[in-house]
C-alpha cells in the first residue's frame, strides 16, 4: 500500500507484542492492567520516558526516544564508562521519587516461585542439579529486608537509551512497583558485569553488591521457563545460563 511505512517487530510472544512504524512503536498487551501500571508510572517517573502519543485497548502508541538502548544482554555495550555512570544517576533519582501505590512482590512470594523454578530446572534436565544447587545458595542473600523504593521492575539495559553521555529515557515499565533498589540495579548490569563499578559510581551511595550478585542468580532462574516458553533462548552466549554459570 502506498504511504505505508516499513513495520518492525521488535518483540513479539504470546503476552504482548511491539511493533515500530517510522517513530512510533505500537504495544499490544493481552492484559490492560499491565498497560495502566506502564502509563501510570512513566507519568509518576522522575527521568525520561517515551511520550504516549495514544491509547486504544490493547493498542499503547509511544514516541520514539532519542539515542540507542546502552547494549543487549549476549552482546558487548558500545556504551561509554560515562553513559553507565548517568544509567546510574538516573536510577538513583528514580529509587529516591514517592513510591508507586501498588505493591511488589513479597519476600515470601519471591521464594516460592524461586523453589518452583528450581524444581522444574532439575526435574526437567534444563539444567545441571549443581549448577541450579548453587545459584539457589548465592541466591538467598537477596531474599532479605529491604526498604522498598520506587523500582523499574525491569531495567534491562535494552530499556535504557543514550545519546553519547546523556541518559535519554528509559522503556518498559509494565513492571513497575515498589521494590528493592538492588534488583534494578542488578538487572541493569545483568550479563554487563564489567560495567557494574560505572553504574554504582553514578547511583551515589554505597551498595551492597554481594546482594546484587545474588539478584543476578535469582532473576536468571526465574527468567528461564518463561524464556524457553516464549521462544527465547536463555542459554545464548552472555545470556541467562552463562550468567548462573559465572557464579561457580
Amino acid at each position: 500500500m502506498a504511504g505505508v511505512q516499513e513495520i518492525d517487530v521488535v518483540v513479539a510472544h504470546r503476552e504482548r507484542a511491539t511493533v515500530r512504524v517510522g517513530d512510533v512503536f505500537l504495544k499490544i498487551d493481552a492484559d490492560p492492567a499491565r498497560t495502566d501500571v506502564e502509563v501510570e508510572a512513566m507519568a509518576m517517573a522522575p527521568v525520561p520516558t517515551p511520550e504516549v502519543l495514544w491509547r486504544k485497548p490493547p493498542v499503547l502508541a509511544l514516541a520514539a526516544l532519542p539515542g540507542r538502548a546502552l547494549g543487549r544482554l549476549g552482546e558487548p555495550s558500545t556504551a561509554s564508562a560515562t553513559a553507565w555512570a548517568a544509567a546510574g544517576a538516573a536510577v538513583r533519582t528514580l529509587h529516591d521519587a514517592p513510591l508507586p501505590p501498588w505493591p511488589g512482590r513479597s519476600i515470601d512470594e519471591l521464594a516460592a516461585q524461586l523453589d518452583g523454578e528450581c524444581e522444574w530446572l532439575v526435574t526437567n534436565g534444563v539444567l545441571p542439579a549443581d549448577l541450579v544447587t548453587r545459584n539457589r545458595q548465592i541466591a538467598e542473600a537477596a531474599l532479605r529486608p529491604w526498604t522498598p523504593v520506587f523500582t523499574h521492575g525491569d531495567l534491562q539495559i535494552a530499556h535504557v537509551f543514550a545519546d553519547g553521555d546523556e541518559i535519554t529515557g528509559v522503556l518498559d515499565w509494565s513492571e513497575a512497583c515498589r521494590g528493592d533498589a538492588l534488583f534494578d540495579l542488578a538487572t541493569l548490569t545483568l550479563g554487563h558485569e564489567e560495567h557494574l563499578g560505572d553504574v554504582v559510581t553514578g547511583y551515589g551511595t554505597d551498595v551492597d553488591l554481594d546482594v546484587i550478585r545474588a539478584w543476578w542468580s535469582l532473576r536468571s532462574l526465574l527468567a528461564i521457563r518463561w524464556l524457553v516458553e516464549h521462544g527465547f533462548d536463555p542459554s545464548s552466549p552472555g545470556c541467562e545460563v552463562d550468567v548462573l554459570r559465572a557464579r561457580m
